[in-house]
């Protein structure tokens, strides 16, 4: 949601602008709108009649460039770059960034690999750079990086321009895949739930038998003590011998 409250005004000012120019002028303006950092979306600004009016005329290449930035791919411009005017390089991040924008929409995880050939990155630290840096941090895509298996899990990503006849079925396949995706995630959370609870019990069982031997212990220990320290009573008997002059004392131990 707050990629989309940014870029409303943005959009509103580009409407006014491309209301305003005609033919030719109205490059200048796309390449501006293409390249800002907070415009992700051109359905609006391809609605405007002036921009409608570009079809088919020597200026027509600009149009087909917004149409690229509202439905198309870094790997559509490699494809097709005689076709369209050559990107700065603003533009050219804007494009790989609506790039992972489309891959989002139908993968929520998205190899390296995968991610790597359709961006043009030639190693793992740049993807990752680009990805938290130039998408998290811009608020296009949430998600985790899995270093050791090589991917990236996206939990959300901002919504692209609907080509024409978009709407109807494929939107309808859109809606179920991430019902299904939303399934797929909350029974992965229960499953963690689960084993976390587990987890949980383990330890408190080996609490209670820990504090059982510990009890064991100190009884054993208390019932040691008691004895050691119980009082010893003396008993002295004096008996006569056969010897008058003398007395033999015969001293008994009570336990």
């Amino acid at each position: 949601m707050e990629i989309e409250e940014k870029q409303a005004e943005v959009i509103d000012h580009f409407v006014k602008q491309v209301s305003a120019q005609k033919g030719s002028a109205l490059g200048s303006v796309f390449v501006e709108a293409t390249s800002h950092p907070s415009l992700f979306a051109f359905s609006e600004i391809l609605a405007v009649p002036t921009v409608a009016e570009l079809e088919g005329t020597d200026n027509s290449v600009h149009l087909e460039m917004l149409r690229l930035f509202a439905h198309g791919t870094w790997s559509d411009y490699k494809r097709n770059s005689c076709k369209f005017p050559q990107l700065v390089p603003d533009q050219v991040l804007k494009l790989k960034q609506l790039t992972v924008l489309t891959l989002a929409e139908t993968k929520k995880v998205l190899s390296y690999d995968q991610l790597m050939l359709e961006l043009d990155v030639t190693n793992v630290r740049e993807l990752e750079d680009f990805l938290i840096n130039d998408c998290m941090y811009a608020g296009l895509v949430r998600g985790k990086l899995d270093q050791l298996r090589r991917y990236f899990e996206v939990q959300f990503a901002a919504g692209r321009d609907l080509r024409p006849g978009q709407l109807g079925n494929n939107l309808l396949v859109t809606i179920q895949d991430k019902i299904k995706w939303a399934d797929t995630m909350s029974e992965l959370d229960k499953k963690h739930r689960k084993e976390l609870e587990d987890r949980v019990m383990e330890v408190k069982k080996a609490v209670s038998v820990k504090e059982k031997e510990s009890d064991v212990l100190k009884k054993e220990h208390a019932t040691y003590w008691t004895a050691f320290r119980r009082p010893t009573r003396f008993l002295f008997t004096i008996v006569p011998v056969t010897n008058d002059s003398a007395f033999q004392a015969v001293i008994v131990l009570l336990w």
